[in-house]
């Protein structure tokens, strides 16, 4: 999704863009397809040195002006086999563990992102670091100048942990908000079109007997976003997109590099860290839940945190780094 941000936003600045993925979710393919954005099926192993002469060979053929590479299992080879054929690379990065960084710039949008995560890295290659660089979507432009009510309870609760939620934790939360004794409490649920749980979620929810709403590949996120009093989420990409809608927070983290992140912003104020979801404890989950419900000077304060921290305008400013590093190459 953060790479649907980037590619709008490259739209936007009069360019084009193609998404060269591996096993594209038909779900995927048809929003990208929808957005004009070309999608490739890439046919070899992720990370790979196949795949990246592949890569190097569609930006040829496509004339490609950037190649943005984004996923935990690309490497310091891989940067270096798409230099070693003359293009230009953005390297999107979470955590700083390549080892070694040939990319022309390097994002981490993250809270904690830092120079010192990046020690080893060419004299050419410049640094886009913090989360004035989050890439949100273009939904989420027309909410810019939207502003959050904050009421005395929150009672409406999101619930949404990813595309896939491998361990269930959406089932889990949702039977944990029987320890939350918020009245009139209202919840939707979405999940992602790989989730491989939702007709049990449907038939516990059905069986429930209280307010809670399941909602698929969800079209319409921003407005959920702005409906919701408060969110339970496990990191992702929807955290930014939280945050940029001023809805507090509550957040596990599934990996170390989410961990570090929910970490950094808990100990900040701005969300509020669970910890890994194989610690879950729906009595902890429900108290969390129940206690920021019923405390709106502390969703306020995470409502305005969030917003001073996520503007918006990321992707835009990547696409200036972009166009600006291209034209004074062009210049030499």
């Amino acid at each position: 999704m953060r790479c649907l941000a980037l590619a709008q936003a490259w739209q936007d600045s009069d360019g084009k863009a193609v998404l060269a993925m591996a096993d594209p979710l038909p779900s995927v393919r048809e929003r990208l397809l929808a957005e004009g954005i070309d999608v490739i099926s890439v046919d070899a192993q992720p990370g790979s040195c196949d795949d990246a002469r592949y890569v190097a060979e569609l930006a040829g053929q496509r004339g490609a002006a950037w190649v943005v590479v984004d996923g935990y299992h690309f490497d310091a080879d891989y940067q270096q086999e798409l230099k070693a054929a003359q293009l230009q690379v953005l390297f999107v990065d979470d955590h700083g563990r390549a080892g070694h960084y040939a990319a022309d710039l390097v994002l981490n949008q993250n809270a904690n992102a830092d120079e010192s995560f990046y020690p080893n890295r060419e004299p050419y290659t410049r640094l886009l670091l913090g989360s004035r660089y989050v890439m949100l979507r273009r939904e989420f432009e027309s909410w810019r100048p939207w502003r959050r009510e904050i009421p005395e309870v929150g009672r409406k609760i999101l619930i949404t942990m990813g595309g896939s939620d491998p361990d269930n934790i959406t089932l889990r939360a949702v039977e944990a908000l029987t320890q939350a004794n918020i009245e009139g409490l209202e919840t939707t649920v979405v999940v992602g079109g790989s989730n491989p749980h939702v007709e049990l979620l449907e038939h516990r929810i059905s069986a429930g007997g209280r307010f809670v709403r399941l909602q698929r590949n969800a079209a319409h996120m921003p407005e959920l976003m702005a409906w919701a009093d408060l969110a339970l989420i496990a990191a992702g990409g929807t955290l930014w997109e939280l945050l940029f809608m001023g809805c507090p927070v509550l957040s596990y983290a599934r990996d170390p590099a989410q961990d570090e992140i929910i970490s950094e912003l808990g100990w900040q104020g701005v969300v509020q860290n669970l910890g890994h979801p194989q610690k879950f404890d729906p009595v902890s989950l429900g108290a969390a839940i129940m206690e920021l419900a019923r405390s709106p000077e502390r969703r306020s304060q995470m409502s305005a945190m969030g917003r001073e921290r996520v503007d918006g305008r990321g992707a835009g400013r990547i696409c200036e780094h972009l166009i600006n590093h291209e034209i004074r190459n062009l210049a030499r």
